[in-house]
């Protein structure tokens, strides 16, 4: 049997769109404030989201010394790992919906 046959190249599927971080006005969950748009491979998402991981961990490597800009820093991990995340679950359902659809 063929191999290609066997397993979709993860370019093959994309992200979905599901994907999202950050609350809406007035703290509305059902519309968030940022999302994943749907029709990137999935190569390209989890490249990103590692990215963004390593920018986290070394801003918070940063953040743990310094007083005076920790609040920024902090501010920028808790976006920087939102959107990862966001692409994380993206990635997960894309995969979770093509694995049903076979």
């Amino acid at each position: 049997m063929d191999k290609d046959l066997q397993k979709p190249a993860i370019d093959a599927v994309t992200t979905v769109g599901v994907g999202h971080f950050g609350v809406g006005a007035d703290y509305d969950t059902e519309t968030p404030l940022f999302r994943v748009e749907a029709g990137h491979p999935m190569s390209h998402a989890v490249e990103q989201a590692t990215v963004l991981i390593c920018a986290v961990h070394k801003l918070s490597d940063l953040a743990m010394g310094e007083v005076e800009e920790g609040p920024t820093l902090l501010t920028a991990i808790h976006y920087l790992s939102g959107m990862a995340k966001a692409l994380a679950q993206d990635v997960n359902h894309g995969l979770m919906i093509r694995s049903v659809a076979e």
